[in-house]
């Protein structure tokens, strides 16, 4: 199992430097003022960032964020990937497409029925990834696990991250997924030793036995 492993929330510029010595592939950065791991005024560690290994894809995770605003942050930040986690639409994404054609874009869905798959179809020819996360009255964040039974009702070709909740409880169940389209796991708040800042040696383990 070849797994793309995404950490997200990331903030402080020294735990970055240690996460980015990882076996990671993208790296999540949130623009996101409400959030518990917003990066604060907007502006990334760049010292922190210079050093990080090129395969690292830095990767800024936006909600309904003003267009021009999110374009100011892509241009500034240097970034590799954008999440969108918010109300945004197919048009959007398509804007945003064209604007950056060389960016990926990850599209956001929050999973509990069979049902909300049906929200992706039309995001198909815009996005270059979907990310399932636990539906919650807010943005994701919660540390709640949704029912992977789900997934087998996602037909799409799209590549997906899972997320919402995963822990390092969870290399066992996520071995066993075998959808076809399911690209990576996104790790946040469950190897965290506060907000923001990741457990290291948490990681670590993870991503070794997810590896093995």
């Amino acid at each position: 199992m070849n797994l793309k492993i995404k950490v997200c929330g990331m903030r402080a510029a020294e735990n970055i430097r240690s996460v980015g010595e990882l076996a990671i592939d993208f790296m999540g950065f949130i623009f996101y003022p409400p959030s518990p791991r917003f990066i604060g005024n907007g502006l990334l560690p760049m010292d922190a960032l210079k050093n990080l290994p090129a395969s690292i894809r830095k990767t800024g995770v936006f909600v309904s964020e003003n267009r021009n605003t999110l374009f100011n942050y892509v241009e500034k930040q240097a970034l590799d990937v954008i999440q969108l986690h918010g109300n945004e639409t197919p048009e959007d994404c398509s804007i945003l497409k064209a604007k950056f054609p060389s960016i990926a874009i990850i599209k956001t869905f929050s999973v509990s029925v069979p049902a909300d798959f049906e929200h992706t179809k039309e995001y198909t020819s815009v996005c270059d990834y979907f990310l399932f996360d636990t539906k919650t009255p807010l943005y994701g964040g919660s540390g709640k696990r949704f029912d992977w039974k789900v997934l087998e009702n996602y037909q799409g070709k799209t590549p997906f991250f899972l997320s919402g909740g995963i822990s390092s409880d969870d290399v066992a169940k996520i071995k066993k997924l075998q959808h076809p389209s399911f690209y990576g796991v996104d790790l946040n708040s469950r190897f965290e030793v506060t907000a923001g800042i990741k457990n290291i040696n948490l990681l670590r383990i993870f991503i070794e036995t997810l590896k093995s």
